[in-house]
């Protein structure tokens, strides 16, 4: 036989399997999909048929969380995966669900991605922003476990955790917004409401003594244990070296007089790290590790009466270190402040320790 006619056989042949392979991509990520709803789990999902299906336990601190995972992976396609985590109760009087939820989600992270890609392997999380569904909070994140990168939504329920996960080597934002968007999940049905606050009670959330006087908790040296862990920077108040106060430096404007606001309805709190709910650490940056930046950067921040952060600016620190401080308390959460029972917006600084790397 030529050697033309020869090549020409050997090149059909080549590209007849990969259109093969490349079908057999397609359907795995587009093709043969079904409502997914395993028995003892409260969701229903979308998703390839047969996903594997394990469960065990997980030891978190001093809890043991019962885990189940459903993941559908094959080689060369997009991952899907729900996870299921169960042995943190919903307990009002004893934590906030802002609380709960940041403790699974810590979970969550440590135990998934030697699920997908090997012991060894490290999630990466970036929160894109609260979300409800049916009642029940959660939120979404951006997730990067080595070559897979994709989306992560997360749910709590009175009974359990879910996580809902989506990855891929490439970008494909249809079939993300498919798996993701047909979760469904019990309707959340608020606990009664408590009494409001009564005249002459103390504010909730930030402990002040009035509009009109400087809150006794003012002092910026106090410690708080409220410390997040970043690598190279710490939330102050717990996350200093040890046999050294965390913010003993005492920021600057951290114990303004509240006369001094602008706005009547707002309220000065003071040190705010130890008060948060959720208090995300800042990322330590790579221009301020190739220079060894180091110190504490204090971000006077404005709460609004819904507990979220709506202002915040450095106001001390290294340079290099404040745009990752501020971007950092801006995604910080905080119980709402009432004063004799009128919701009031509440100002002060969080601090962030920073080692040098």
């Amino acid at each position: 036989m030529p050697t033309r006619i020869k090549l020409f056989l050997l090149g059909a042949a080549c590209l007849i399997a990969l259109v093969s392979l490349q079908s057999s991509v397609r359907a795995q990520a587009k093709g043969d999909w079904q409502t997914f709803s395993p028995e003892g789990e409260e969701f229903s999902i979308l998703m390839p048929a047969n996903p594997k299906a394990e469960e065990g336990q997980e030891t978190y601190h001093r809890m043991t969380l019962n885990t189940r995972l459903y993941l559908s992976q094959e080689r060369g396609g997009p991952v899907f995966a729900v996870a299921s985590f169960s042995g943190i109760k919903a307990n009002s009087a004893m934590y906030t669900e802002y609380q709960r939820v940041n403790s699974y989600v810590d979970a969550f992270k440590n135990w998934f991605p030697s699920k997908v890609r090997g012991k060894d392997s490290v999630a990466k999380l970036t929160l894109v922003g609260d979300k409800v569904l049916n009642g029940n909070n959660g939120r979404e994140y951006k997730i990067t476990i080595d070559d897979l990168s994709g989306v992560a939504q997360v749910f709590a329920t009175r009974r359990r955790f879910y996580a809902v996960v989506s990855l891929n080597t490439k970008k494909d934002e249809a079939i993300t917004e498919r798996f993701l968007s047909s979760l469904t999940l019990p309707e959340k049905i608020p606990p009664p409401e408590t009494a409001g606050a009564t005249n002459g009670e103390k504010p909730t959330g930030v402990e002040i003594t009035g509009p009109r006087k400087k809150p006794e908790n003012a002092d910026d040296s106090a410690k708080n244990d409220g410390s997040v862990n970043s690598g190279g920077a710490n939330a102050a108040g717990g996350g200093a070296k040890p046999g050294e106060a965390a913010g003993s430096e005492k920021p600057a404007n951290a114990g303004a007089n509240p006369s001094s606001n602008a706005d009547p309805n707002m309220i000065n709190g003071g040190a705010l790290n130890g008060k948060a709910l959720y208090l995300p650490p800042p990322e330590y940056p790579d221009v301020a590790r190739q220079a060894h930046a180091s110190g504490t950067v204090a971000v006077q921040i404005v709460i609004d009466e819904m507990g979220n952060v709506i202002s915040a600016h450095a106001v001390s620190g290294h340079p290099l270190l404040q745009a990752a401080s501020v971007t950092a308390a801006r995604m910080a959460r905080f119980s709402p402040t009432t004063l004799s029972g009128v919701p009031v917006k509440v100002s002060g600084v969080v601090t962030y320790n920073f080692v040098a790397q």
